[in-house]
């Protein structure tokens, strides 16, 4: 008789068990889909203006059935190691020719999945209200981003402060490109590009180049502070960078869709008032 009990008990825990089982794979299953298939979606961007409008383009792609989650960096050089490591899917912070650049120095893998704005880089100064007034030997402060100084340097051109060697490709001029420099500017181009506008606000040198993103970022507006800014046709446009492969997903097909749509122009037109400009 107490063998019978003891298999009956053993038949019964073990049915227990498989149900336990069913019911938890079940669970894990759910979880995985999200229970509501939700695709998960992880970009990296600087905080302003991309992580802004990002926040913008949440509901639309949530519409989507894509869960779009926003790493916010502060520097240049993180969201494409993350990029690479696979720690985010895509990031939303650079311009072109930084990518380029980024690529040929690293070894990026990466692809540009679409361009999506661009941020006048701009002259401040606490000291003078135009270029003009740079007195001769003044300073002018820039960030240590190599790729950025082809940029300003041909904005600086393009004002008649300097002339640059015509055989060198704007894009790539370095400062030791300059052929004519009559006001004897000197140029310091060591500085993270995030410490500008706090050097701005200290009043060191005569004036200060600081890319939009961080201008406004420090309560600054680069149509009303500045002195002197890129004008609006810059290549030099903002985009969604991608390992390469994955510029057709759908998840980041619908990224871009989004960013470009009527919606999300008009809102960055709107909040920024021409300071940020997106691009078709």
């Amino acid at each position: 008789m107490k063998k019978v009990l003891s298999a009956i008990l053993l038949a019964a825990l073990v049915l227990a068990l498989v149900a336990c089982g069913t019911k938890n794979d079940g669970d894990k299953n759910n979880a995985s889909s999200g229970g509501n298939d939700q695709k998960e979606l992880v970009i990296g961007a600087s905080n302003i203006p991309h992580a802004i409008i990002l926040e913008k383009v949440k509901p639309l792609l949530k519409e989507e059935g894509i869960d779009l989650v926003i790493e916010q960096y502060t520097d240049y050089i993180l969201p494409n190691t993350d990029l690479d490591s696979g720690e985010i899917d895509a990031n939303y912070f650079q311009h072109i020719p930084y990518l380029e650049s980024q690529m040929s120095d690293h070894g990026y893998d990466f692809v540009n999945a679409g361009g999506i704005h661009i941020e006048p880089i701009g002259v401040y100064s606490k000291k003078y209200k135009s270029l003009k007034e740079l007195p001769d030997g003044a300073t002018i402060l820039m960030s240590n981003s190599i790729a950025d100084h082809g940029r300003v340097l041909a904005m600086l051109e393009s004002q008649g402060l300097i002339k640059l060697d015509a055989d060198v490709e704007k894009t790539t001029a370095e400062v030791k490109d300059i052929v004519d420099n009559p006001k004897n500017i000197k140029f310091e181009a060591d500085y993270e590009a995030a410490l500008l506008p706090q050097l701005y606000n200290n009043d060191e040198g005569d004036a200060v180049l600081i890319n939009s993103n961080y201008a406004i970022d420090a309560g600054l507006n680069p149509l009303k502070d500045s002195i002197a800014l890129e004008d609006s046709d810059s290549p030099y446009v903002n985009v969604i960078a991608v390992r390469k492969g994955d510029e057709d997903k759908a998840e980041i097909k619908a990224l871009i869709e989004a960013l470009k749509s009527e919606e999300i122009q008009d809102f960055i037109l709107e909040e920024w008032e021409g300071s940020v400009v997106p691009v078709k």
